[in-house]
């Protein structure tokens, strides 16, 4: 599958995976940050977001082998590979299958271990929004407000608003696909294996997504792997400390 992605700055590649219902865009910022840095940076829309192609087969085995499309395609090796949430994921995943290709690993608040479904809330609220009737951005918030009082997670959901060609409203990922394959998410990566890429794991202080508990488990799979805590950060560590979550990317991509 050819996925869409942004490329900035020149260097050493350096691929951004975005989380679910998130896309590329989310990371421009960061991503300039890191081109400045010496890097070139691809920040990618996974398949059933953003501006890559829909469909049904989702789950974290063909996302990996769109990453290694892309890779093959633009040629890259040495590459610098970092996930977010279930970006993270398909990191590991990619990580696992593909460690000739790869620098270092950053994986950003989420664990390799089994996660149950808990986006019950969000997807009842993507799923009551009918393009049908609701003609404007504002009447959708408004239908999300009623079942997520978050107003940060609202908003990063409406980005995903887009006009169709028909002049209707629609979202930009696959929500009929996502909410059929919801329990693909919270998937185990592979525990059979070893990966000795030097790996990064960053959470948040506030967040329950990696767990001390879970510290076993990820050297077991990722040897030569550190955990790296940020204060003041909830599992949108990037977003709610930027400068902390690139310092900490930097320290560790540059020797």
């Amino acid at each position: 599958m050819k996925l869409f992605y942004r490329k900035f700055g020149q260097g050493k590649p350096f691929i951004i995976l975005h989380g679910l219902f998130g896309q590329s865009d989310n990371w421009n910022t960061l991503a300039r940050q890191f081109a400045d840095a010496g890097f070139e940076v691809y920040t990618v829309d996974l398949r059933n977001h953003g501006l890559s192609p829909h469909s049904t087969i989702w789950n974290y085995q063909v996302v990996s082998d769109d990453i290694f499309e892309l890779v093959n395609e633009l040629k890259l090796q040495d590459i610098v590979i970092l996930g977010h949430s279930m970006g993270g994921k398909v990191a590991m995943q990619f990580a696992i299958r593909h460690p000739e290709l790869l620098n270092k690993l950053i994986v950003v608040d989420i664990a390799p271990k089994y996660y149950p479904p808990h986006h019950k809330e969000v997807l009842q609220a993507l799923n009551a929004v009918d393009f049908g009737v609701v003609k404007t951005r504002k009447e959708v918030e408004h239908i999300l407000s009623q079942y997520i009082s978050d107003s940060g997670t609202r908003q990063f959901l409406l980005k995903n608003i887009y006009w169709k060609e028909n002049g209707e409203l629609g979202w930009r990922f696959n929500l009929k696909v996502i909410t059929e394959n919801i329990e693909n998410v919270g998937q185990q990566t592979p525990n059979n294996v070893t990966c000795n890429t030097p790996t990064l794991f960053i959470r948040g202080a506030l967040s329950s997504y990696i767990l001390d508990a879970d510290t076993e488990l990820i050297q077991a799979i990722f040897p030569f792997s550190q955990l790296e805590t940020i204060s003041g950060a909830g599992h949108w560590v990037h977003a709610e400390r930027p400068k902390e979550f690139f310092n900490s990317v930097l320290r560790f991509i540059i020797p």
